[in-house]
């Protein structure tokens, strides 16, 4: 059995603002193709990829985009009986992180396993043994936001530099932004 691999993807503004009542503060539609693009691709055409999100991540997503399409969807909660009551058929619905991780190994059709959200589910993803990289697109903007990243302790985590990633400073209307990753040592 593979241990799974963690990997974050987020997109963060300067003050390290992830949302902001249930939705992101911003409109940014190559960086949300950049988002679908890590979360779906596979190198195995016969695999598919995870994604984990906490319960209120999963209801900011819009209805028309729910469940995210060619990934297996999976929500932490608490109130694992409420939720699955409520989603459809195929969402995982699991109390925490561990359990999501043991569905993933209990399936051989899984390749890479990403975490979506929100800011509890991320610092429990960064502090956990399964953490692999963190893919943060940095906004070079301040926005109003009530959910944040988490602190990236620096002596944990180190930039690198991916080959498939660029490394430019990407331009959206009047927002730029840089998407970068870091690697847990």
């Amino acid at each position: 059995m593979t241990k799974t691999t963690l990997n974050l993807i987020a997109a963060a503004c300067e003050n390290m603002g992830i949302g902001a009542n249930g939705t992101l503060p911003w409109k940014l539609k190559k960086e949300m193709a950049y988002f679908t693009t890590m979360t779906t691709k596979v190198m195995d055409e016969k695999k598919i990829n995870a994604v984990i999100m906490g319960r209120r991540t999963w209801d900011g997503i819009p209805d028309s985009y729910r469940p995210l399409h060619k990934r297996v969807n999976i929500v932490l909660t608490h109130h694992v009986d409420n939720v699955k009551a409520k989603v459809p058929d195929g969402v995982v619905v699991v109390p925490g992180l561990d359990e999501a991780i043991s569905y993933i190994e209990g399936r051989e059709d899984i390749e890479s396993t990403w975490v979506i959200g929100g800011s509890l589910i991320y610092k429990a993803a960064m502090e956990h043994k399964n953490c692999g990289k963190i893919y943060l697109t940095e906004i070079q903007k301040s926005f109003d936001c009530d959910t944040f990243f988490p602190n990236i302790d620096k002596q944990q985590f180190h930039l690198v530099d991916e080959e498939e990633i660029p490394g430019e400073r990407q331009l959206e209307g009047d927002i730029s932004y840089f998407f970068r990753v870091y690697k847990k040592l």
